[in-house]
């Protein structure tokens, strides 16, 4: 398996794990994904952080604000690996609980990701609605 396919397979389960645990009030996975080694960046749909302080209250800001899933779907649209980094460009489609409204809506991301002792780390993510 190329480092491509094996990326795209942690992205298509370990990412997407990820992504609907969140969704469902539980940011402990994605956080666990994310890097501990600064400089991580977070340029928000609702809103941005910067280093692992600012990060953490983001993921718990947002573990409050969602629940209820019930449709995730990442549509990758690139994806490549670079030696140690990686990224990936796609839509975000999302059916779940906002403040206990249910919502669906899409976002455009764009995340990078460094491999960290022989695993993928998200190190920055720019998500945002994408143009009417």
């Amino acid at each position: 398996m190329s480092n491509r396919e094996e990326f795209l397979t942690w992205v298509r389960s370990v990412l997407w794990d990820a992504e609907v645990a969140v969704h469902n009030g539980d940011a402990g996975p994605r956080r666990a994904i994310w890097s501990r080694n600064d400089p991580v960046t977070v340029l928000g749909a609702w809103k941005n952080a910067s280093g692992q302080q600012e990060l953490d209250e983001l993921f718990a800001h947002l573990a409050e604000s969602f629940s209820d899933c019930t449709s995730y779907e990442f549509e990758l649209l690139e994806a490549e690996v670079l030696g140690d980094a990686a990224y990936t460009v796609g839509f975000e489609h999302t059916s779940a609980s906002v403040d206990g409204v249910q919502r669906t809506y899409t976002l455009r991301a764009t995340q990078i990701y460094r491999r960290e002792d022989d695993a993928w780390k998200v190190a920055h993510r720019h998500g945002s609605a994408p143009p009417e």
